[in-house]
């Protein structure tokens, strides 16, 4: 046996091998020349997998909320109107993020849980003030709800407003064309799909969001976020220059280099088309099995994680039984809704035989848990899927 469990939650997933061997390297001093080159590298290839070639790219000690709170703080200051598209739980932290620094915020929710407020409520929310910035949450990791970044977009491009794209749940697995959509800022964390070990917030702005950050009258209100204090950096280490503001995780960062160009070899339309699949594979498991899912369709549903409600019968205490079958899956987020469901990550390196393991696993805590089921049922609908 090898010991260990399966990691399917959403974030921290699992890692490849060579990202792993990288974070075990003797740690070099955060100037030193071979570290320049790889951060260096790391920023240069951002870019690619952000497809936004003429963003800038921020790579900063921290996490997903420390991104939110960098994209927040430098655009915004205290007056502005912004809008939030509202889908869940992190929706809800943004819009706290962003009152924190002075924002006026208006929220734009769905009628009901699992569901997305539509193309057309959110144009009439925007006719309705005069709105500095839009937030997005691309995925929703609470509810594995997933919204049309690119619809979104084209609004906030055609009347004027800046868009950020809370990208945590959904970068480098999802489809995200920062360039080419118009988006302003775009956000992740280094645990989710970008594959690297939690400890980085990732962000790209482009250069509409640091003309906006250059131009405003007053002071950032976060000394540790300012862009004033971190762009220099980003732009010297580009440079293959050593710069210091704050010490850099060094070792992240390496394996952040390692896997970008893992990510760069792959190539992103054939990533965004391996998510998919394994989506779909895993979610006609989910359905086999008799499980309903939280997103109300599914063009609404992420490609990065699955949130099935629990069957009739069953309750949480059905997830230590999966882990005793091998797989560790994360239960509910939303406090509405907490007990009721549970989430499953699919994002990164996630390959057939890991969807295929963790229905073999659910089936066997189910099973245990004495719910009436064909055994194999979810087991045949994901290998028919992955057969195609």
């Amino acid at each position: 046996m090898k010991g260990r469990k399966l990691l399917m939650i959403p974030g921290p997933i699992e890692f490849t091998p060579e990202v792993m061997r990288v974070m075990g390297m003797p740690t070099t001093s955060h100037v030193a020349p071979a570290f320049v080159d790889s951060m260096g590298e790391a920023i240069e290839r951002m870019r690619d997998v952000f497809l936004a070639p003429g963003g800038q790219p921020f790579i900063i000690a921290g996490s997903g909320t420390m991104a939110m709170d960098m994209a927040a703080c430098n655009v915004i200051e205290p007056g502005d109107n912004a809008l939030v598209v509202n889908t869940g739980y992190f929706s809800d932290r943004f819009a706290a993020i962003l009152e924190r620094y002075g924002a006026r915020v208006t929220h734009v929710k769905a009628a009901a849980i699992g569901d997305v407020p539509s193309l057309e409520e959110v144009e009439t929310a925007i006719k309705k003030a005069g709105y500095k910035v839009m937030t997005i949450t691309h995925v929703d990791t609470s509810t594995a709800v997933r919204t049309d970044v690119k619809g979104l977009a084209a609004l906030c491009n055609k009347h004027g407003v800046m868009c950020i794209v809370d990208g945590v749940c959904s970068v480098a697995g999802e489809e995200l064309r920062q360039g080419e959509w118009g988006i302003d800022i775009v956000l992740t964390a280094s645990q989710k799909a970008v594959g690297v070990p939690p400890g980085l917030a990732l962000l790209v702005a482009s250069p509409k969001a640091i003309e906006t950050f250059r131009k405003r009258r007053t002071p950032v209100g976060s000394y540790y976020s300012d862009w004033t204090n971190w762009l220099p950096i980003m732009e010297s280490f580009e440079a293959r220059k050593a710069a210091y503001f704050g010490t850099q995780a060094v070792n992240i960062v390496w394996a952040l280099n390692v896997s970008l160009a893992q990510i760069m070899a792959e190539g992103m339309d054939k990533r965004f088309a391996r998510h998919r699949l394994m989506s779909d594979a895993f979610k006609a498991a989910v359905t086999a099995l008799g499980m309903k899912q939280i997103p109300a369709s599914p063009d609404k549903a992420a490609h990065t994680l699955t949130a099935p409600y629990f069957p009739e019968g069953v309750t949480g205490a059905v997830l230590p039984l999966i882990g005793e079958a091998g797989v560790i899956l994360a239960g509910g987020l939303l406090p509405e809704i907490r007990d009721k469901y549970f989430r499953v990550g699919h994002m990164g390196v996630v390959g057939g035989n890991d969807i295929l393991a963790t229905v073999g696993a659910i089936e066997a805590g189910l099973a245990k848990a004495g719910y009436a089921f064909e055994p194999g049922t979810g087991l045949a609908a994901a290998q028919a899927v992955l057969l195609k």
